[in-house]
């Protein structure tokens, strides 16, 4: 059977770069939680640490978050949990719900991100210069921005 002739970008399309870039800074950021002693962290692990506020989140309310299923964010946070990174607790507000939470392994863990953050931000302004760095951060957010108002349209 033939492929069919399909008319192919002349580039690399738009997408295919920011995916690029996205699944990139993942790896970097699990790949420099191992050099900070944390070895069993993995990159679907970063799905929590996108989704799980402060405060605590609801497993579910994580998932919509994350845009996967309650199943998979449900696997996600058991694997940490026995990691001992998170801690599920009754939740207060619905007695039958569970309100997963960072440990206090886990509160290191998400100050070792924030602080590869900064430095990722740190080293892209100084190989890029703060300027152009600043328009590659405004466009991607005015990217965002401009697909949800033609969404609404």
């Amino acid at each position: 059977m033939s492929s069919p002739d399909l008319p192919r970008p002349d580039r690399k399309p738009f997408i295919a770069l920011v995916d690029r870039a996205n699944r990139a800074l993942q790896v970097d950021m699990v790949r420099e939680m191992g050099r900070r002693g944390f070895p069993k962290a993995k990159q679907a692990h970063n799905a929590v640490f996108a989704t799980l506020q402060w405060e605590g989140s609801r497993s579910a309310d994580m998932a919509t978050r994350a845009g996967m299923t309650r199943q998979s964010m449900g696997e996600l946070v058991r694997e940490m949990v026995a990691l001992g990174i998170l801690e599920m607790r009754p939740d207060p507000e619905d007695g039958r719900a569970k309100l997963v939470t960072y440990s206090e392994l886990g509160q290191k863990v998400v100050a070792d991100g924030f602080q590869r953050l900064r430095e990722l931000e740190d080293r892209f302004a100084e190989e890029f210069g703060p300027e152009e760095y600043d328009i590659a951060r405004d466009v991607l957010a005015r990217v965002a921005d401009v697909l949800d108002r033609w969404a609404d349209e």
